[in-house]
């Protein structure tokens, strides 16, 4: 008889418990039912958005691949003005329309394309920097000395570009001294490659200090007591 009661109330037990779970699926139910859909959407956005991205980018390479593959300086100059340069993903097209220009003749146009990437504040800032120093070169001797002198900081990823650039507008503008106190330094820093430093000791020897002669001046400066 025991048995028998105990038998019953679990019986009883599950079915209200079976009960409440259905009540309560029928409550909330709907709730799990958006979350699995958010998920299973989710997922599916996130993969269609990347596929579509890359989709995007493989356009763009084939577009910038097809301007630069004109023969026609003309056509090649307009196919590249043609392709979009909004964002971090048109700083290539930028700079390769630059150069364009710059070969063109158009040297005006390309300082303003440039000026224009420099500008944007959501491209990373070591294309900012690049597209600034670019623009300076294009000015030649009539470029900003302290705009040179800001991207030739410590640190900053075309300092020792910018540094050789503001050497060569020094030397245009009758400031030997200075040019010649940056191209040495320039020389002797551990951070210049062969080919900058190629540039450097032609320079160097042309203005009549060759290498072995800042090498002379520099082993003569009298070292402090102590040291």
């Amino acid at each position: 008889m025991t048995n028998t009661n105990e038998s019953f109330i679990d019986e009883v037990t599950e079915a209200v418990r079976r009960e409440r779970l259905n009540l309560w699926f029928r409550r909330w139910g709907w709730i799990i039912g958006v979350v699995v859909l958010a998920i299973v959407g989710g997922a599916a956005w996130v993969e269609w958005s990347r596929s579509q991205t890359e989709a995007e980018a493989e356009l763009r390479g084939e577009a910038v691949l097809t301007a630069l593959e004109t023969e026609d300086d003309v056509a090649r100059l307009a196919a590249l003005s043609d392709l979009p340069r909004a964002g971090q993903e048109g700083v290539v097209t930028a700079l390769l329309l630059a150069a364009e220009q710059q070969s063109a003749g158009e040297a005006d146009a390309a300082i303003a394309t440039l000026n224009t990437v420099a500008g944007v504040s959501t491209i990373p800032q070591v294309y900012r920097d690049l597209a600034a120093l670019k623009a300076l070169m294009a000015q030649g001797a009539s470029a900003d000395p302290l705009a040179l002198q800001a991207l030739a900081a410590p640190g900053a990823p075309y300092a020792l570009l910018a540094q050789e650039q503001l050497a060569l507008v020094h030397l245009a503008n009758d400031r030997r001294d200075e040019a010649v106190t940056l191209l040495q330094g320039l020389r002797d820093d551990a951070g210049v490659g062969p080919t900058q430093r190629a540039r450097v000791d032609a320079l160097l020897t042309a203005l009549g200090v060759p290498p072995e002669e800042a090498d002379a001046s520099l082993a003569e400066v009298p070292v402090p007591a102590g040291e």
